[in-house]
């Protein structure tokens, strides 16, 4: 697994893939973005044992010198000892719509652990509400729901966290796209 942040810039992911190839590994899954003018991202790969030393020191020569922040760690596989992998369902999207507020990222999480939710990816933004009326929080939210857990319930523990928020959960099954989100 490696991540990665720094001050954005074109033709990161260009390199960084190059880089994979010269070294044979093959890019299973990755996420980037950009937020506040830096540029960060995960990438797992799939590298033979006898080449990841290599490509660890490519990658840090490489994006080191250019004032980035590397990472690079091997991933256990989901069947290792230690490894927890929760009996989910297939994805949900939740859209959280709201009045801003300090605290509402952690009320929001302290609800979804509560209701025993998986978090895939977490999205969230502000923005202007209409007709001059503060501040919006917005999220999108993709989860896994633990077996047994009720969709209704998971709702009705969102919508407690303040009259305002507004709960939008897909309750069918959102489509897998190639990168695992």
């Amino acid at each position: 697994m490696v991540t990665v942040i720094g001050d954005d810039r074109e033709g990161l992911i260009s390199e960084l893939a190059a880089l994979v190839a010269q070294h044979e590994g093959n890019w299973l899954d990755s996420s980037f973005a950009r937020l506040a003018g830096k540029f960060s991202g995960v990438v797992l790969l799939d590298i033979a044992p006898e080449r990841a030393d290599a490509l660890d020191a490519a990658v840090r020569a490489h994006l080191e010198e250019r004032g980035w922040h590397v990472e690079i760690a091997p991933v256990p596989e989901a069947s290792a000892p230690g490894v927890h992998v929760p009996a989910t369902s297939s994805p949900r999207l939740l859209h959280l719509v709201g009045h801003d507020r300090p605290g509402m990222v952690a009320e929001v999480s302290r609800a979804l652990g509560a209701q025993r939710l998986t978090i895939d990816s977490f999205d969230s933004w502000t923005s202007a509400a209409p007709h001059g009326g503060g501040v919006l929080f917005e999220a999108d939210v993709v989860v896994r729901l633990a077996d047994g857990t009720d969709a209704d319930a998971v709702r009705d523990a969102l919508e407690e966290i303040a009259a305002e928020l507004m709960v939008d959960l897909d309750l069918d099954d959102t489509p897998e796209s190639g990168d695992g989100s």
